[in-house]
């Protein structure tokens, strides 16, 4: 049967193999099901436990840094026609980089609607500082204006970033121009630190996305 949340932080992930279930504490809260690790590239006041703006997060389904591809080979990417070794293809008008300086695929647009168990760091064992966060994040369907509505059961978006995984969106300031490209990244910048912006690359606006650890999602509809 299920486990509850707080069981979760004394068995670690041992506890639970990929498809089993777990429960929330409350006997009528929504059951989990264990997934891998997914990872959703969040947006909002870092002190926040609710807010809009939630269609334009996005998921990695599998983890896009072991996919990435280093800055230093973007000109064997480029001669590639954009298409990485994982079999993802670089967008030149919207690409993604990574704390150690690893081009990445994009997230998918937008998160689903639904609710999500999100941890701040699932290496249960390893957690240490106080900043271990377990909650529930909802996402509430779409509204009339194409709104989406986000909210967290416990904690802020800043308890449940996990901060040494720093994402950034870059997209061309003269879109078509000959003056943006990775390569323009300065090596120096990297790795980032933990918590720390992501750099900026010259002829390119940059988003700095927030990185959530999703591992769990509801398996029972809510009453």
């Amino acid at each position: 049967l299920g486990q509850s949340i707080e069981n979760l932080f004394l068995y670690g992930p041992g506890g639970l193999a990929n498809g089993d279930k777990f429960e929330k504490k409350s006997p009528e809260g929504p059951s989990f099901k264990r997934i891998p690790t997914q990872f959703i590239a969040a947006l909002g006041d870092p002190k926040a436990n609710s807010g809009t703006g939630a269609q334009d997060w996005g998921l990695w389904r599998l983890d896009p840094g072991p996919r990435g591809v280093w800055l230093t080979d973007y000109p064997l990417l480029k001669k590639s026609g954009g298409m990485a070794p994982a079999s993802w293809r670089f967008d030149p008008n919207d690409w993604w980089l990574e704390e150690h300086g690893l081009i990445m695929e994009k997230p998918d647009f937008p998160l689903s609607p639904g609710r999500y168990l999100i941890m701040e760091k699932p290496d249960f064992h390893l957690v240490t500082g106080g900043r271990a966060v377990t909650t529930v994040l909802t996402v509430h369907p779409a509204d009339a204006k194409g709104d989406m509505l986000w909210e967290l059961d416990n904690g802020s978006l800043y308890d449940v970033t996990h901060l040494p995984c720093r994402s950034a969106r870059y997209s061309p300031l003269n879109p078509g121009g000959s003056d943006a490209s990775p390569s323009n990244a300065k090596l120096r910048d990297f790795p980032v630190s933990p918590g720390a912006e992501m750099p900026a690359v010259e002829g390119y606006a940059k988003q700095d996305y927030a990185v959530l650890f999703v591992i769990g999602v509801e398996s029972t509809p809510r009453r």
